[in-house]
């Protein structure tokens, strides 16, 4: 069974491209994320690449996962085409089918490995002296962005005593404890059953995680 540490510290990497500017990185770090938080698309006869970004597809249960993919993509200038496919008898399910168009592919890997490994980066980091404003600001929103696609496209696990998300991604899981931790919640990840489960205690804890990646209504113009 691998450590928290060893989660935390494995090395990865990096790609020699230029960085993000902070709000650029705060929505494609946040598509990264949703990503991270589902499994493979079914093929239904169409090839999806296998790749961290499947040719530009992705599925969700949740339409607000969807809604918010499609929303940080139309801010990032990538265009999407959304499926929606019902099914079930007696349980009925919706699968909300998102898709970049071919030619938009490399932009939108390029895009979104940048800020998976720029976001990872300041998240993981430790505390640097005499840090700008602007990280002091965005590194609390980076947190917040994880959290928030954690809880709109992973997996649930409410307990009485407990709020937590089981994912498959590993990098993802640590991604998260160090996020909670920056967000001055303590977690606890635990692996088993084929997924990470990723845990903060109800109460305070609870609501401070919930709070953070809530976003603010629109205001009205």
């Amino acid at each position: 069974m691998a450590s928290d540490s060893t989660l935390l510290d494995r090395p990865h990497r990096s790609l020699p491209l230029p960085p993000l500017d902070w709000l650029t990185l705060a929505d494609a770090f946040e598509v990264a994320c949703l990503m991270r938080c589902t499994p493979p698309p079914a093929t239904d006869g169409r090839r999806v690449d296998s790749g961290t970004y499947r040719g530009g597809v992705a599925e969700f249960n949740h339409e607000a996962a969807a809604h918010r993919m499609r929303q940080l993509l139309g801010r990032l200038d990538v265009p999407v085409e959304h499926e929606l496919t019902t099914g079930g008898l007696r349980r009925r399910y919706e699968l909300h089918r998102l898709s970049v168009p071919r030619e938009h592919w490399s932009a939108y890997a390029i895009l979104l490995e940048t800020g998976w490994r720029q976001g990872r980066r300041e998240l993981l980091g430790g505390p640097v002296p005499g840090a700008s404003p602007a990280r002091r600001v965005w590194r609390p929103r980076l947190a917040a962005a994880a959290w928030r696609a954690a809880l709109l496209a992973g997996g649930r696990h409410v307990r009485r005593h407990c709020l937590g998300v089981r994912l498959t991604d590993r990098d993802l899981a640590a991604v998260l404890v160090r996020s909670a931790a920056l967000l001055d919640v303590p977690a606890v990840l635990r692996p088993g059953g084929g997924c990470f489960l990723v845990s903060v205690p109800n109460g305070p804890h609870r609501a401070r995680i919930v709070d953070s990646a809530t976003l603010a209504p629109a205001q009205a113009c």
